[in-house]
C-alpha cells in the first residue's frame, strides 16, 4: 500500500510540474516559472523517495538525496517569491 502511496504522489508532483510549466509557457508569467522548478525538484524527491523505499529498500540509503532536492525545491520557490515582486 506503502508503494501505490509513493507512487502516486511522484505522479501527482510531476502533472503539477507539467501543469505549471505548460501554464508558464503560454502565460510567461515568472512566478509561474518559479513555482514549476519547484515542482521539478519535488518530483525529483519523489521519484527518489519511490527509489528508496520501494526498488531499493535495504541496499541504499537515498536520504540525502532526497533532503537536498527538496531543499533546492523550497530554496527554488522561496527565490522565486523574493525575486519577483509586484
Amino acid at each position: 500500500m506503502a508503494a501505490l502511496i509513493y507512487g502516486l504522489c511522484a505522479v501527482t508532483s510531476i502533472t503539477c510540474f507539467v501543469l505549471l510549466f505548460r501554464s508558464w509557457r503560454a502565460s510567461g508569467a515568472r512566478l509561474l516559472f518559479w513555482s514549476a522548478l519547484c515542482f521539478g525538484a519535488l518530483s525529483v524527491n519523489n521519484v527518489l523517495l519511490v527509489l528508496d523505499r520501494v526498488v531499493f529498500p535495504v541496499e541504499v540509503d537515498l536520504g540525502y538525496p532526497r533532503l537536498v532536492a527538496a531543499l533546492v525545491a523550497v530554496l527554488l520557490l522561496l527565490f522565486g517569491l523574493i525575486w519577483e515582486e509586484d
